[in-house]
């Protein structure tokens, strides 16, 4: 049965994402900025948060963790790169490893850069994945802890994935993204038109993640990057913007 996905808008631009497998019953919470919103949001509806999963350390990812646990006893997974800077975990995941969440596996996904130790959770089978600050709609996570080098290198991994994956990001920037994509691809006629979508939907107050791996790939200035060169002098660029 396929997964109950809710995106909760916390802070000023950050989304949480509550994950339901309604088989086993079990309920995790990907990047918890806060820990008020997701309880009160599975209280409604009847859920009770087993889990927590991780992308990176940052406190807008990991800030209602120690709560959460305090409140629920759930168990929290994330990078075993960043075991030193999330003292909650529970278990710690690198590439190569899975994270189950009652009888639905996800595979995880080293993707480094805009932390030294940030990881990706796919669901394979159900056709989603959890990307953190890597990869956003139109945009991918500055390079703080990391390299041009190994974000291109993620942009080659998650561009494998099949293009009907679901991108669950965790914040909400696709509109000044798309005004820089328009910038670095002026040309880029399948960017003018998901930019007026965008605008629109925006105009109204809607959400406009999650996206998916092939919007991504037909109009994502960063995923379309054809070198490390490119990529460095667009996410400079976009830096600036």
């Amino acid at each position: 049965m396929a997964l109950e996905i809710v995106r909760i808008p916390v802070l000023s631009d950050n989304y949480i994402w509550l994950v339901h497998e309604p088989v086993s019953k079990e309920t995790m919470v990907v990047d918890p900025a806060v820990a008020d919103a997701p309880l009160a949001e599975a209280k409604k509806r009847g859920w009770k948060i087993t889990q927590i999963w991780n992308t990176h350390w940052h406190p807008d990812h990991t800030g209602g963790n120690a709560y959460i646990k305090a409140a629920t006893d759930c168990h929290i997974t994330g990078p075993e790169a960043e075991k030193e800077r999330i003292p909650t975990l529970d278990t710690m995941v690198k590439e190569g490893d899975t994270a189950r969440l009652g009888d639905v596996v996800a595979a995880v996904i080293d993707v480094p850069a805009h932390t030294a130790g940030h990881i990706a959770f796919h669901f394979v089978g159900e056709g989603e994945v959890f990307v953190g600050d890597t990869l956003f709609a139109m945009g991918c996570g500055r390079l703080f802890e990391g390299t041009a080098a190994q974000m291109f290198d993620n942009m080659r991994k998650l561009e494998k994935l099949p293009p009907e994956t679901n991108v669950y990001c965790a914040h909400e920037y696709t509109q000044s993204n798309g005004e820089y994509a328009l910038v670095a691809e002026p040309g880029n006629q399948a960017l003018k038109d998901r930019m007026d979508e965008v605008m629109a939907a925006r105009a109204k107050g809607e959400a406009t993640v999650p996206t998916t791996i092939a919007l991504e790939q037909a109009t994502n200035p960063f995923m379309r990057a054809a070198s490390i060169e490119q990529l460095a002098e667009r996410r400079t660029a976009k830096d600036n913007f």
